[in-house]
């Protein structure tokens, strides 16, 4: 079974598979910038619990 309407390879520089879904390019950039954030809160929490200041 071939659905494909692609029918040759050849001089394809580069293949988007959600580049004509929206909500898939919002929901993949959605989970980069949680993914981001929350390693960044991580790192924070984990440097100040690590290097406490006694005076």
């Amino acid at each position: 079974m071939n659905v494909s309407p692609i029918t040759s390879w050849e001089g394809v520089e580069a293949y988007f598979t959600f580049a004509d879904s929206p909500v898939a390019m919002v929901l993949i950039l959605s989970l980069a910038v949680a993914v981001t954030f929350g390693t960044i809160l991580h790192s924070v929490k984990h440097e100040n619990s690590t290097y406490i200041d006694y005076k």
